[in-house]
């Protein structure tokens, strides 16, 4: 089941990871497009080159509705790095109190954590379900590119909902490793002692 889980939470990283890269592709165009725009608008340029300066600066410049496409497409890769990082216990920690407890407290703690990680990602995944029912229904659609703003929210729905499965899959993990003091997955913060 781990296996699977894990496969599961690095392929929607990997997903997540082209939609990142070429969200940065994309802002790296849009801005590279303005700058040469500016350059085609130029006082120099219109003077010297005025035919080529409006024949570049009709073709050249900053993609239509690159904030719209970011805005669906960062919100889609955050929630696709989620559920590595809560396979993996990748998320950030302040160890200085927990340190001198012992080994069970700590698996307690752990247990809660997971727990609690649990039912917020399963609340979030459940009001974002709501929000894309919301936006599909009123048929809200972007400013520029006029697509369904729903298709973000569902995108971004699938990986919420993969992250809620892995958290509620890590929380029973934690919680059996927690009644029984057998580490079921070792992820470097457990210590063998009991």
């Amino acid at each position: 089941m781990h296996n699977y889980m894990t496969a599961l939470a690095r392929t929607l990283a990997m997903i997540g990871c082209a939609v990142l890269t070429l969200l940065i592709l994309l802002t790296c165009v849009s801005i590279a497009g303005r700058l040469l725009n500016g350059v085609f608008h130029s006082d120099w340029m219109e003077a010297t080159m005025p035919q080529l300066a409006d024949w570049l600066a009709a073709r050249i410049g900053p993609v239509n509705g690159d904030f719209e496409l970011v805005e669906a497409g960062v919100a889609f890769a955050i929630f696709s790095f989620i559920p590595l990082c809560q396979i993996t216990a990748g998320h950030a920690s302040v160890d200085v109190f927990v340190t001198n407890l012992s080994p069970r407290v700590n698996r307690l703690l752990r247990m809660g954590t997971e727990i609690v990680f649990a039912l917020v990602l399963l609340l979030i995944a459940w009001r974002l379900a709501a929000g894309t029912l919301s936006k599909f229904q009123n048929g809200e659609t972007s400013f520029l590119l006029e697509f369904p703003v729903w298709w973000a929210y569902a995108a971004s729905l699938v990986a919420a909902v993969v992250a809620a499965i892995v958290g509620v899959y890590m929380a029973w993990v934690r919680s059996y490793e927690a009644f029984t003091g057998e580490i079921r997955i070792w992820d470097g913060v457990e210590e063998t002692k009991s």
